[in-house]
């Protein structure tokens, strides 16, 4: 097991005085954003406009010059009839984790916030706590006994993300009852490799799906907003087929895909498998700054055997390594499976492209109202229980 140290957005030496906490213009935003590693998709401006029912503000920490040193899309959702309001910040702020005086930080944003009438501020610190690799993965549920990652050595962690924990919980903050975005990614490592190393890194399953489907004519092309209709029915297929329903209509989709690239050309892609003229699967794609991310899929049920899902996320792979990005995340992964189940299925689909779990921070809470925030915990409470 090793110890990693990976990059993120920091400060900098000559960053060690007060900080202060102006709002910033969405443009503004953006362009740090896309200017700075780490930075995710949920911590763009565009993002909130994306998210009806709830309010969005671009903030921005400034050093003793004036220069912005980090950032931050704050959501705001009022509670009817308290003139209060929950703040979330998806996988942010973007500040500088790895600083021995996180409250140098934190509590201007706190401030500024408690002034704005929040009772409850939720937070998604970046910064990962371990790493599994693919292999590890694999030859620990070999023999069936295995059946969840806390069993499993890691094979790095991070101390800056337990260091920002303790740092957390001295500073009052504790965790969420249920994190909102998924604590367990999967990410493919991309930095510093040729497209054919990743190409062998790929599982043998892989690269003969991927062969099956280059055989039978899979086609795979980047859509448009209109191609948004078909990629939404093949979600709706794909939802009724495993049996879960992620609750949204086509116009957030329309809406997403507008947003995401009008703030940014090419921000969001939608990327469509082909075969003998019907389209069998459709997958989006993001981008920001060196980073790249597979969002949200659907596939036919008819099909499936010339694995039009393979070629596609191949192709995502090659549009990910094209851009230079550092790594291409496939996103949320479970914990815990049922070797027999859907939850390990998809896992091991996700294995098969040879790269990484990753358990983040999680999400965390501060309470600047604790009455009502011990009210909006209990509330949340019984409606997700």
């Amino acid at each position: 097991m090793t110890v990693v140290v990976p990059e993120g957005v920091a400060a900098g030496p000559a960053d060690t005085g007060p900080l202060r906490l102006v709002p910033i213009p969405a443009a503004e935003h953006a362009a740090w954003a896309a200017a700075h590693g780490g930075v995710s998709f949920l911590q763009c401006p565009s993002w909130g406009r994306v998210k009806e029912g709830w309010r969005s503000e671009s903030l921005a920490w400034t050093g003793a010059e004036g220069r912005t040193v980090g950032a931050a899309l704050v959501l705001y959702r009022e509670v009817p009839g308290l003139g209060r309001s929950f703040a979330y910040l998806p996988e942010g702020p973007v500040i500088d984790w790895a600083a021995p005086d996180l409250g140098r930080w934190l509590a201007p944003l706190a401030a500024a916030l408690r002034s704005r009438g929040v009772f409850t501020v939720r937070i998604g610190p970046p910064p990962a706590l371990r790493v599994w690799e693919a292999g590890t993965i694999r030859a620990a549920v070999r023999g069936g006994a295995v059946r969840q990652l806390r069993d499993v050595l890691p094979d790095a962690v991070d101390p800056v993300g337990a260091m920002a924990a303790e740092r957390l919980r001295a500073l009052g903050w504790e965790p969420a009852a249920r994190d909102t975005q998924p604590r367990y990614t999967f990410r493919l490592p991309l930095a510093g490799r040729e497209l054919g190393s990743v190409r062998d890194g790929l599982s043998a399953e892989w690269r003969r799906n991927l062969r099956r489907a280059r055989g039978a004519g899979v086609e795979v092309v980047e859509g448009s907003a209109e191609d948004l209709e078909s990629f939404y029915a093949l979600l709706r297929e794909t939802e009724r087929r495993a049996g879960f329903d992620l609750g949204r209509g086509l116009a957030y989709y329309r809406r997403q895909f507008a947003e995401l690239n009008a703030e940014r050309p090419g921000r969001m892609r939608l990327f469509l498998a082909r075969h003998r003229g019907e389209v069998l699967a459709a997958h989006t794609f993001v981008t920001v700054g060196r980073g790249t991310w597979y969002l949200t899929g659907g596939s036919a049920s008819a099909g499936r055997e010339v694995r039009p899902s393979n070629a596609l996320q191949w192709a995502m792979i090659q549009a990910a390594h094209g851009l230079g990005a550092d790594e291409y995340d496939l996103r949320g992964v479970r914990p815990s499976w049922d070797p027999a189940g859907r939850d390990y299925g998809l896992l091991r689909w996700k294995l098969g492209t040879g790269g990484r779990v990753v358990e983040g921070s999680g999400e965390w809470e501060l309470a600047l109202n604790r009455p009502l925030h011990l009210a909006f915990r209990r509330y949340l409470a019984r409606r997700q229980g």
